[in-house]
C-alpha cells in the first residue's frame, strides 16, 4: 500500500526536480542571453557582452581577468541586462 504511493510520488520528485534544475540552468540562461544580445542588436551595437564589460573595465583603469569576465556577463545578463547599455554608454561617452 505504501509502494503505490510512494513509487508515483517519487516519480513525480525526480521529474519536476530535473525539469526546474533544466530551466534554472540552461533554458533561463539561455533566454536572458537571448535578450540582451536582441536589445544590443536593437540599439545596432556590435559588442559582444564580453566586449563591452571588458572596455569598460580598461576604461575605468581595473584590471580584471577573463574568468571574471565571464561571470560578470553571466551575472549582468541574468539579473541586471540594462547594465550593458550603462557600460556602453560609459564606453562611447569616454572615446
Amino acid at each position: 500500500m505504501i509502494a503505490a504511493i510512494t513509487i508515483p510520488l517519487f516519480i513525480s520528485l525526480t521529474i519536476g526536480l530535473i525539469g526546474y534544475l533544466s530551466y534554472r540552468f540552461i533554458i533561463f540562461d539561455y533566454l536572458c542571453n537571448r535578450t540582451v544580445n536582441l536589445t544590443l542588436k536593437k540599439y545596432d551595437i556590435r559588442k559582444t557582452q564580453y566586449q563591452i564589460i571588458k572596455e569598460f573595465y580598461e576604461k575605468n583603469h581595473s584590471q580584471i581577468s577573463d574568468k571574471k569576465i565571464l561571470h560578470l556577463t553571466k551575472k549582468y545578463r541574468q539579473k541586471e541586462p540594462e547594465k550593458f547599455l550603462t557600460m556602453y554608454d560609459f564606453i562611447r561617452d569616454n572615446s
